[in-house]
Order: C-alpha cells, then structure tokens, then sequence
C-alpha cells in the first residue's frame, strides 16, 4: 500500500461540475482501451490460489500467478471498483473519508504526545478500501527507497532482498514515458505500470530545484545510482490520469478465465485443517457468509493493517492476546508488532507575492476542465506533489548516500482550498485552522513536509475484538525517541534554508510565522517550538508498514520467512507493506508492487520445484 502522501496533495479544491466528469466519463468508456475488470458473481468452489487484498501488491500477484493457465485464482478484494473523480490526480484529496477509504484512525497518546491539533488526538490513517487499494488514494508518488535499505535486509538474514536482487523487479513493472530516464540501466519501458513526470507543473517547481542546487544539492534522478539530491516528482501517471495497480495490472487482463475478482467481499479469517495448513478464506459478500477453498495457497495482501488483523483473528499472532480475546493459538508469532511509519511536521507554510501557486480559486474553471477532458493535460493532472528531495540532517553520515529526511515539495498549503476539504480529512481542530490558516486563505502560499525517512519509534496495532468486522488498535507510538524529534527539528531547517534561496527570494517567499496553537510560549523557530508544532501537527504520510515482519527463523521477532512464509503454518504467504524488516527510505507504494512482482516468482519457483520434486518420487 502505499504509498498514499499528502492529504489532498494540498490541492483541495471543490469537485469539478457535473458536466467535466460526464466529458470524463465519456473520454474514458469511449477512447480507454482499458475497461474495467469484471467483478465475478458466480465463484468456484476451490482455487488454487486465493488472494486477500486487491491492492498495491495484491493486484501484482493475482495477475502473475493467473500467467499459469493451469491455476485457478480468486482475488477477493473488500471494496468497489476506481471510478472517474478517483482518475484525476487533481483531485485526490476527495478520496479520503470517502467509500474508498477503511477510514482508520489511530488510537489517542497514552504516554509521547502525538496528533494533538487533530480531533480527539487521533490521526486519520487512510488506506484503500477499493480495487487498487491505496495506490488509488495516494498522491502517485513513485520512489523506490534506497540501495541501503534493501541490502540491509539481507543483512538482517532474508537472502535474495539485498538491492541488486530487487532492482531487476522495480524494472519489470515499470514504463517509463520519459526518455531521459528511460534509457537509464534503472529504469524500464513496456512493463504494465506507467511513470512518467506530471505534464503540468508551476514555476515554483523549478524554484525548487533551484534552490536545491544552491544548498549544495545535484537535480538527479533520486531513483536511479544515487538518491541524495532533488528531481521533479516521477509518478504512476498515464495520459494525465492516474495508473492505480489495478488500472496497471488487472484491467489488461479482465478476460484471463483462470482469474476471478471478487469486489466488496470482505475476507473474515483464514481457515485451517488439524496439520495447520490453510484451507481457505471465509469471508462476506452481500450479506452472505461464504467460504472458498484453496488447494495451493492463500496469500494475504491485506495490507500493514489488515494482513496482520486477519493473522491474528486466525489464530496467527502473540499468544497471550490472542488468549485475551478467546482465539485458538495457531502460530505465536510477533504479529502487530514493528509498526513503522514515515511522520513529520504537517502545514509547514511558506507564503509568496506573485499568484503562482495552486488554489481552488484559480484552477476550479470550465476552460481547466475542458484541457484535462480533451487534451488530458493542464492543472488536473497535477497530483500537488511538484518535487521531492533526499537531504542529510546533521544526524545523517555524510560518508554514505543514505540520507535521513525526505522533502515533499507543494505549490500549495493547507489553506489553499480555503477550508473546503483539507482541514476535514486531517483531521484538524477548528481552533487549530482558524489561528493559523484562515487569515492567509487569500495568500500565495506554497509547503514543504518534511519526513523522517527511518523513525527509531515504533508501535503497533493489536484486536479490538476477535469480530474481524470492528477495526483493530492502532498505536503508532510515534516520537518516543528524541532522537526522531532532533533529526525533523534539523529538517525544518533545512526547509527554511530552501525559502532563504535566491531562487524563492525571486518571489518573497517567507514562513508563516503565526503560532502553532498550544506551543504559543515558545519563541518561533527555536527547538522547543518546533518539537511543540511536531507533536502537535503531526503529519503521518500514511506509510505503515512491518506489522508482519520479515526475518530468519533465529529472529523472535520475525512473522514470515524470506519467501514470505508464515512461520508455524502451511499454505498461507504475507505479500504486502507488513513484511518489511525496516521501512524503506521514501514512499513506499513502489516497493510494495516490487514485493508483489518478486514474491510472485518466488511462488511459481516454489511450486515448479515441489512438482519436480513430485515427480522425481513418483519416478522412483
């Protein structure tokens, strides 16, 4: 999953008449080559392969297991199809909170304050509830991590993850639509997934690399040798519209008859016999309790929260709370636990005097539709997310080319839609909008969010209930280390360094010096302040992952094998966000689709190898 960043992209502006998504409507059932996929009524009894989780790594794997004519493979997938306003970049922020969305939050602050602006002191957490998954509410942000990242998972026992092993998958999926980066040895053309750089920037864009290159910065290519630096956002965009996995991975394939596609058919448990091996998926479809067998395996794609809720309401998961809430114990394993999360400084505001940045006012226009409708180009394919930027705190080894902060650039802020929508799906109190944002709705005002890339803090999540219908805990445990707070409070300088360049000097940029509600005692920008602004804004870019963790049997810790086994049981693979021994440096929506490309062979190697094994008994 994702790889879902910035509420709204900091776009935020009212739906677009009627009239734009009937032309969208008509662009898309008449000139788009691909139709939707079918979702299938009548289901077989037994499949070879079932497959919780149509999603960023789900729809990776149903499409690369049904390559074999021979398997049969359900995807069961808990909501609906994409539709036209999820199709348009612009609009992403309209998503959330919405059918679309598993609308989770996470659980008030018990002991390190977190999310404190926010209503209740809980942070909105959303996750796609559609097929897709969260690659259709995310911003489309395509990063792929670091080098370091993954040979760190080797290191950390999980042979065949080190970098070198996984570029070749990052490859696969990708078609890149920019020359220059395409006739890179990083980059690939013809695979399903499209990336290219959004057709329609603002002049700040520039700016931003501009101003980049003065602090000393290369413009690269952060997903190519090196990922210290800053580039224009490459994104999972075709033709201006959004390249959700299912639009990538299932509609090319709607009429394979070995696969069937189960929407709004919400998995309950996985089903077991007395040698522990999975038999299948119960789950609930229409009203109906329903159960599909399985003869090979069962793979859950469920995501960093649902993965690790339907292990545990299986009877996979730490045995003392599973006792707690009366589940058999299948498996003991760490499950829930290692929850990572990317988190920084929301609305984080620069203002500007020229009208160049994004704003409701400005762009909600017939003639801006109308170009997106008939030319699928302009404002509309812009996903709010112009630039993005690896920098090294004073935290980071500046030896080695892994930096520690992330920088997501926007033409725009939290008041640029002025009040509409962005202030409802963060979350944000009425008191907390009214102080700092409401007096600057007319401004010019552009953002940086500023993210650590590897939080020492980790949470997480546990049942609530063993009804897998009501939504598990989720307790990111963010900032309980000083050291996560040191390394953003570095970050925001930095951030202030690119508003002092001469290159946002050409348009007056400055911060917006008005005070954090609640951290009114400490002067502005000294630590104090921006460690209260942190704990009090807290803006999760909505990246959890680890909840089912990679690792070698020596590991206590570890939830699945490197084969993304689960330890303890037969038959039952985790392919998703949750298996990640350490979170990758950058979004990781990329990373999950690579999961879901190279766990797909390791699951055809493995058959291929049992079935030679077979044979050669047989033969005895």
């Amino acid at each position: 999953m994702s790889g879902l960043t910035l509420p709204a992209a900091f776009l935020g502006w009212t739906l677009i008449p009627l009239l734009g998504i009937g032309f969208t409507m008509m662009r898309y059932n008449s000139i788009d080559p691909e139709t939707h996929p079918i979702d299938q009524r009548q289901l077989l009894s037994t499949y070879d392969f079932i497959v919780v989780g149509g999603g960023s790594a789900g729809a990776v794997v149903a499409n690369r297991l049904s390559e074999i004519p021979d398997w049969k493979v359900l995807l069961i997938e808990a909501g609906g199809d994409e539709n036209e306003v999820s199709d348009v970049p612009a609009l992403v922020g309209y998503l959330q909170l919405s059918e679309m969305d598993w609308m989770y939050q996470t659980a008030p602050p018990t002991n390190s304050p977190y999310c404190l602006a926010m209503v209740g002191d809980r942070c909105n957490w959303p996750r796609g509830k559609v097929l897709g998954g969260s690659s259709v509410l995310n911003a489309m942000v395509y990063v792929r991590g670091n080098r370091l990242d993954y040979d760190l998972w080797e290191r950390l026992g999980n042979p065949g993850w080190s970098y070198d092993d996984v570029l070749p998958y990052f490859i696969k999926s990708e078609d890149n639509r920019n020359p220059y980066l395409a006739r890179t040895a990083y980059h690939g053309t013809g695979g399903y997934l499209t990336v290219q750089e959004t057709p329609w920037r603002t002049p700040l864009s520039i700016a931003f690399l501009q101003a980049g290159a003065e602090l000393g910065y290369d413009n690269r290519d952060i997903n190519g040798a090196n990922q210290t630096g800053f580039m224009l956002t490459q994104a999972t965009i075709r033709r201006g519209s959004r390249c959700s996995t299912a639009k990538a991975f299932l509609r090319p394939i709607r009429n394979r008859a070995n696969l069937h596609i189960a929407m709004k058919a919400q998995a309950l448990k996985v089903t077991f016999n007395k040698d522990k091996r999975a038999t299948g998926v119960e789950f609930t479809r229409g009203g109906r309790v329903q159960h599909a067998r399985v003869r090979r395996e069962v793979v859950l794609s469920a995501g960093a929260i649902g993965s690790p809720q339907l292990l545990m309401v299986s009877g996979v998961g730490p045995k003392e709370h599973l006792e707690e809430m009366g589940i058999p114990v299948l498996a003991d394993l760490r499950v829930g636990d290692h929850l990572q999360d990317h988190v920084g400084l929301g609305g984080l505001t620069f203002l500007v005097n020229e009208p160049i940045t994004f704003k409701k006012d400005r762009f909600q226009s017939p003639s801006v539709a109308l170009e997106y409708i008939l030319n699928e180009r302009g404002p509309m394919t812009n996903q709010g997310v112009e630039g993005l930027a690896f920098v090294n705190t004073r935290y980071a080894d500046p030896s080695i080319d892994w930096p520690d902060m992330q920088f997501h650039f926007a033409p725009s802020s939290i008041s640029s839609d002025a009040g509409d929508n962005i202030r409802k799906i963060t979350g944000l109190r009425d008191s907390v909008y009214n102080t700092m944002y409401k007096p600057i709705q007319n401004a010019e005002a552009w953002s940086i969010l500023p993210l650590l890339l590897r939080p020492k803090s980790s949470g997480w999540i546990r049942l609530k209930s063993k009804n897998p219908m009501i939504y598990p805990e989720i307790v990111p445990n963010y900032f309980t280390h000083k050291e996560d707070i040191d390394i953003l409070v570095d970050g925001i300088r930095i951030a202030m360094q690119v508003s002092n360049s001469s290159a946002f000097q050409r348009f007056g940029s400055r911060p917006l010096t008005i005070k954090m509600p609640g951290c009114q005692k400490y002067p502005f920008d000294t630590y104090d302040y921006w460690e209260c602004a942190i704990r009090h804004f807290t803006f999760t870019i909505y990246h959890p992952t680890g909840t089912a963790k990679m690792g070698p049997n020596s590991d206590p810790t570890a939830v699945v094998d490197s084969r993304l086994r689960v330890y303890g049981v037969k038959g039952l693979r985790v392919v998703d966000a949750s298996i990640m021994p350490e979170i990758v440096s950058g979004n990781p929506n990329a990373p999950v689709i690579m999961i879901g490309e190279k766990a797909s062979d390791m699951i055809k190697e493995d058959w291929k190898m049992l079935r030679r094994e077979t044979r050669r008994h047989a033969g005895r």
